[in-house]
């Protein structure tokens, strides 16, 4: 099994993916210990100092006027646990509470958090056993960070609450554990505060969703290629000196997957010789590379934002080198909640045109030849009609999803966190839109495929060839009478989700961009 060791300067965006959806294994380095351990003497230090300091020695949010004496601050931490575990709706999925305790470990190792060493160890060994919090829906604001999700899982490492065993069971936590023989922790000052107060679930979401996205953009590149050559589009509008002059990196990369996937076409070039000849393909068709080339660009400025917060040390207060404890405003998510909510607005405009395309494959008087909805006899049959319904109703949700939440606030802790950056609510909803998009690009290809076969005495590019038998392949029917058609398209979606089209595709044209 892969392993990933954390030490004190970050982590990546592959080593969140592996733990989160690879069950990797996860280590502690040598360096990230003694960080830690040189940390918490810092803390010591302080708690034993009659001056009172925010987050060792006295309350919090708006309750930090008063000051803790030693007797109560070990129930200090365990009450903000237990008080802020306070979510509440539908359990959120297991990759994101993986992801959200992996990156919770990445900052508490980087020993600006003051907590101990043991607390390190114990979150460690959780995640490699497997455990997983019962984490809720609602309950982030965003600020100060994901504080309800955190909360659930440092619940769990004090034995309280719900979590989900290796076996898929949820039960008590404080069973699983000792199932695994890892003892409850028993908090001391600061580390309840440290635990809960970061930008990890967001930054969980934003991770995995561009991975996810990658993957998607390649993969609407093959399907608009596959649309443009199943209407007898021109690819002349994809040669690399008309990209060169509009040098926008997203898009010269759009317009070269798509070229490199209609190579060979022997459809491709008949808008000039069939029954309505015309000089320009729709903006749908001959827009594609600008309108993925800028949802690209839109994720290399949130990989960067990524990159940046995986690097950062997300905690109030946090242990300075000099030995300081400072509060500050760092667990504010604006930086990663307005990068998943440009995402989201990218992921709608890329489903919106993919919708278009398949529109225009099924409308008669548009698609150059192809039979209505391509049904075998039309009226009797109705063909894709309604699974173009289908994908209308997916895109108009995904419109709905691209207002930004970021954009929201709402006050909080009497006023004392008057300002919040709702990102946790802008991952969610990525989540949900990403869903839709791989089910809008599914459609386009059922459809796209569909319509080059009906092409009789036209021969695809053997790119398109090789999608069509991956996707036959894997069990989603071609041209023929009305059939029940949910299974088709639950199949499509199924294989564009595993990355199908772009696994087809690469044999034959290299590596994507």
């Amino acid at each position: 099994m892969h392993t990933v060791v954390v030490g004190t300067s970050g982590t990546t965006a592959a080593d969140v993916v592996a733990v989160a959806r690879g069950n990797a294994r996860v280590e502690l380095a040598r360096e990230a210990l003694d960080a830690l351990a040189r940390a918490r003497e810092t803390v010591d230090a302080l708690a034993a100092k009659p001056e009172p300091v925010y987050g060792v020695s006295t309350g919090f949010g708006a309750l930090a006027t008063r000051h803790i004496g030693q007797e109560l601050r070990g129930r200090l931490q365990r009450n903000i646990v237990r008080s802020h575990a306070a979510g509440m709706g539908p359990r959120v999925e297991r990759e994101v509470v993986r992801a959200l305790m992996f990156l919770r470990l990445k900052t508490v190792a980087s020993g600006h958090t003051g907590v101990r060493p043991l607390v390190a160890r114990t979150m460690a060994d959780v995640l490699n056993a497997g455990i997983t919090p019962v984490v809720h829906e609602y309950g982030s604001l965003g600020c100060s960070g994901d504080l309800a999700p955190l909360s659930h899982c440092a619940l769990a490492l004090m034995g309280e609450g719900d979590a989900e065993g290796p076996d898929g069971t949820v039960r008590p936590a404080g069973e699983l554990l000792a199932e695994h023989g890892i003892a409850p922790v028993e908090l001391r000052e600061k580390e309840g505060l440290a635990l809960l107060n970061g930008t990890d679930g967001m930054l969980g979401m934003l991770v995995m969703a561009l991975a996810d996205l990658e993957k998607l953009y390649k993969t609407a590149d093959v399907t608009a290629a596959l649309t443009l050559e199943a209407l007898l589009g021109t690819d002349r509008v994809l040669r690399p000196e008309l990209h060169a002059i509009r040098p926008h990196p997203g898009q010269g990369a759009a317009a070269a997957n798509m070229l490199a996937v209609l190579e060979g076409s022997g459809l491709v070039g008949h808008h000039q010789v069939d029954e309505a000849p015309r000089v320009q393909d729709a903006y749908s068709v001959r827009c594609a590379p600008q309108v993925a080339g800028a949802g690209r660009d839109t994720m290399a400025h949130a990989r960067l934002v990524a990159e940046r917060e995986l690097a950062a040390a997300v905690d109030n207060p946090v242990v300075l080198p000099d030995g300081r404890v400072e509060s500050n405003g760092n667990f504010h998510g604006a930086p990663v909640a307005y990068a998943l909510d440009f995402l989201a607005v990218a992921a709608a405009d890329l489903g919106s045109i993919a919708e278009r395309r398949t529109d225009r494959l099924l409308d008669k008087s548009r698609s150059h030849g192809l039979p209505p909805f391509l049904a075998e006899d039309a009226g009797v049959d109705s063909g894709l009609m309604i699974a173009q319904y289908t994908q209308a109703a997916l895109v108009s949700e995904m419109k709905r999803l691209a207002v930004p939440a970021s954009a929201d606030s709402i006050p909080s802790s009497a006023m004392q966190e008057d300002h919040v950056s709702m990102g946790w609510s802008a991952a969610r909803k990525l989540r949900t839109a990403i869903g839709n998009l791989n089910r809008i690009l599914a459609v386009e290809l059922y459809a796209a495929t569909r319509a080059i076969e009906l092409r009789h005495g036209l021969t695809p590019a053997p790119a398109s060839r090789a999608v069509i038998d991956a996707l036959r392949a894997a069990g989603v029917r071609g041209p023929g009478p009305d059939r029940f058609l949910a299974p088709d398209l639950e199949a499509a979606d199924a294989f564009v989700r595993e990355g199908g089209v772009v696994a087809a595709v690469e044999p034959v044209t290299g590596p994507l961009a």
